[in-house]
């Protein structure tokens, strides 16, 4: 059984999957509680990880020294909450010798997706009126990618995606899609479509399933090597820049 985990937005996902199918899972955001999210409520990452983590496992009867490895989200996405789930990870990783695998978390989200085929655009919102995507085209199970992940003005996203899109529907997923929802039809109109992606498996179950595809060909990371896919410098990088 692999335990993938997803802390790169902030909803955090953890999440136990066996041979591709889920086994348990714990959601968490801020907002109201709802079935859907029974772990959300107060507190960060950093005080709600392990609680979560014990929860999957206390449900479905194992202990960490069970899994067979840890698949763990590393952005592009929050600063600080990608470095939770990294460190998390690693501790775990080295305290208990369970090998780790890491997963880009915009494919991780691409992955979530149910019900669709065609183009898939995983936008999270990165702040600063920017966002993080990528473009991929889904077949049945199979995703394929078509970009880079970027950082860069949802506008500059979506000029590139009616070039490549050739008059084709693209459904746009995650946090950024319904920041920019109006955006995304004033430049694709009827061929736009966005989500949340409420409906589909979480992150971490995502992650988890594309981290058993890894192992599967044999691609273990180590966990001292394993880092934080940023794209761009990190607020204290950029005044520690500026103080030189």
């Amino acid at each position: 059984m692999i335990l993938g985990i997803d802390t790169a937005t902030a909803t955090a996902s953890v999440a136990l999957v066996e041979d591709g199918k889920l086994v348990g899972e714990e959601i968490r955001r801020a907002g109201k509680q709802s079935d859907r999210f029974p772990s959300e409520g107060r507190g960060n990452h950093a005080e709600t990880l392990l609680p979560m983590v014990g929860t999957v496992l206390k449900k479905a009867g194992i202990s960490l020294s069970d899994l067979s490895a840890f698949a763990v989200s590393i952005g592009p996405g929050s600063f600080t909450g990608l470095r939770i789930g990294l460190s998390t990870v690693k501790g775990l990783a080295y305290g208990w010798e369970v090998p780790v695998v890491g997963v880009p978390t915009l494919l991780a989200v691409a992955a979530r997706v149910t019900g669709w085929d065609g183009l898939v655009c995983p936008l999270l919102d990165a702040r600063k009126k920017e966002v993080y995507a990528a473009l991929f085209r889904k077949e049945a199970e199979t995703l394929e990618r078509l970009s880079e992940d970027l950082v860069c003005a949802p506008e500059k996203v979506l000029r590139q995606l009616k070039s490549l899109a050739d008059g084709a529907s693209c459904l746009f997923v995650g946090e950024g899609a319904k920041v920019y929802e109006s955006l995304i039809a004033t430049f694709l109109g009827d061929r736009g479509f966005s989500t949340l992606g409420e409906s589909y498996p979480s992150v971490a179950y995502a992650v988890a399933r594309l981290g058993e595809e890894k192992l599967s060909r044999q691609e273990f990371d180590s966990p001292g090597s394993l880092v934080p896919l940023y794209l761009r410098p990190s607020e204290a990088e950029l005044k520690k820049g500026l103080g030189r």
